[in-house]
């Protein structure tokens, strides 16, 4: 397990994300792609990922769920979380974003997604607006396939204080995600965010999703991602798509379709 995330993977150096993570964070580096994990929620505050488009592999899926050994069991989010309920274990990386190159390295990459710490509890209800949350690296992607194909990644949970509390630890109600890619005029990032609350609730410590719930899916200023977190984004709030469209910090663009992203 190393490697870890490139700042300079872009023609303009890009860091991990900081702050907002406390004194408990610890980083852990998997090949091409790192965790700042929050040991007190046990989850993570922040990941990064370099993905090049051009040398992405389609390898069938391999690997299962694991703790990382790196650190103890009760400072991540394990099997006990997920069992007999409606939680799917949500990759943060996607499995196949650091898959890419050589495919004997794209294989160890896509197998070290599968490790606790890159996984937050996701419900499971599967419709139009999660489907769009799942496929925004592809778009972002597909767009920036005129210039070098390359993107760097940031995806984690909101850890909010409403966050409900569920065997141990608390649900996160709401993720974000933020990509960054060299454009013609030179670096450019989208936000997003996804809110899950219609579909959780854990009164009586029981884990239900309502019939009408729904997963909703927004491109937001990374300013406003930055003050709802706490993280630091450094060059990627200047850098945001959509200060071309006048949008106002507070503005949210929910989003139905990929033609409804400002990039």
């Amino acid at each position: 397990m190393t490697g870890g995330y490139e700042a300079g993977f872009l023609e303009t150096a890009v860091g991990l994300p900081g702050g907002g993570a406390g004194a408990d964070a610890v980083r852990l580096d998997y090949p091409r792609f790192s965790v700042l994990l929050d040991r007190e929620r046990r989850l993570a505050r922040v990941t990064a990922v370099n993905i090049d488009g051009a040398q992405l592999r389609d390898l069938a899926r391999e690997g299962e769920w694991r703790l990382d050994p790196r650190i103890t069991p009760e400072e991540q989010t394990g099997p006990e979380v997920y069992a007999r309920n409606d939680l799917d274990r949500g990759h943060l990386v996607r499995r196949r974003d650091p898959g890419w190159g050589d495919a004997d390295d794209a294989r160890a990459a896509m197998e070290a997604t599968f490790f606790y710490p890159n996984a937050a509890p996701q419900a499971a209800g599967f419709n139009q607006s999660k489907e769009l949350w799942l496929g925004l690296e592809d778009h972002v992607l597909a767009y920036a396939e005129t210039t070098d194909q390359r993107l760097s990644v940031f995806t984690a949970p909101v850890l909010g204080d409403a966050d409900p509390p569920y065997r141990g630890i608390r649900i996160p109600l709401r993720f974000w995600k933020v990509a960054a890619w060299q454009g013609p005029k030179g670096l450019a990032a989208a936000g997003f965010i996804l809110d899950q609350t219609e579909l959780v609730d854990t009164r009586d410590g029981l884990l239900a999703a309502p019939p009408l719930g729904a997963f909703r899916t927004f491109q937001a200023p990374i300013a406003d991602i930055a003050g709802i977190t706490g993280i630091e984004f450094g060059p990627l709030i200047a850098a945001d798509t959509m200060n071309q469209s006048n949008a106002r910090v507070g503005e949210w663009r929910a989003l139905r379709a990929p033609g409804d992203i400002l990039l």
